[in-house]
């Protein structure tokens, strides 16, 4: 019997919360279990100086079907430019241990970003510095997955029938975020899943307590969004480039 891909994350809810087998599968809602382990040492923190918020070096999931250990790779904040206000910090990790990963050394570091991505299981974590809302964060993930989809046509990277493909899961994406308050400080993590290598199995971005869309493009540009150019969040593109010059195999 195939599996399907977000099954383990989503038994790995039900073991924590008591959810029955058949419940999990009628429910739209995707828990990575409990609170992710981190390491809470000063030493195993990276900070970020805009906003002196932390985040833990490496990252542990806690799940029924074990995910991997992921590695910080850069960290910065994200800032609505024209008030100076910084919205959220944000944290890149990935992992880097999956002994598929063959990052080539003498790829530039926006390429390695491109090759990590696209080959490995990645998180970003998302810590507000202002009380918010999910509504406020569920619009600013559409307006950056728009520019995706318009700077791919201009680049002919998007046929007809992905562009239709997609729709369904960008809706599905707008109807995770409930109507409800976000408090400072609260992480939302993302994670992509790693790639199976099942065409039939596509890629899944799955949003901590909130769900999970299906798609391999969605998955992989929501990610990508953060790097491109300038990159959402300067800070974490030009912290993710310096760490990654010297990686590679």
């Amino acid at each position: 019997m195939r599996v399907h891909p977000v099954l383990p994350l989503l038994y790995a809810a039900g073991s924590a919360l008591g959810i029955g087998a058949y419940a999990l599968q009628h429910i739209p809602t995707v828990h990575l279990d409990a609170s992710p382990v981190e390491d809470t040492e000063s030493t195993s923190t990276a900070l970020d100086p805009a906003t002196s918020i932390t985040f833990p070096k490496t990252l542990r999931i806690p799940s029924k079907f074990p995910l991997p250990t992921f590695t910080l790779i850069g960290v910065g904040v994200r800032t609505v430019s024209f008030l100076g206000l910084r919205v959220y910090s944000v944290g890149f990790y990935a992992d880097l241990s999956n002994p598929k990963l063959n990052i080539p050394f003498t790829a530039t570091p926006e390429e390695k970003i491109d090759y990590i991505v696209r080959n490995t299981a990645c998180v970003l974590r998302i810590v507000p510095t202002r009380n918010t809302s999910y509504s406020h964060l569920r619009d600013g993930f559409t307006r950056a997955l728009t520019v995706r989809v318009q700077l791919a046509k201009t680049r002919d990277a998007l046929s007809p029938e992905t562009e239709f493909a997609i729709q369904s899961p960008l809706r599905k994406l707008k109807s995770l975020f409930p109507n409800s308050a976000v408090s400072k400080g609260t992480p939302l993590d993302i994670l992509l899943t790693a790639p199976t290598g099942d065409k039939k199995r596509p890629r899944t971005l799955v949003f901590r307590d909130l769900g999970a869309v299906e798609s391999d493009w969605v998955a992989e540009q929501f990610v990508l969004a953060y790097f491109e150019g300038d990159g959402i969040s300067p800070p974490l593109k030009k912290a993710t480039v310096e760490r990654l010059k010297t990686l590679g195999s």
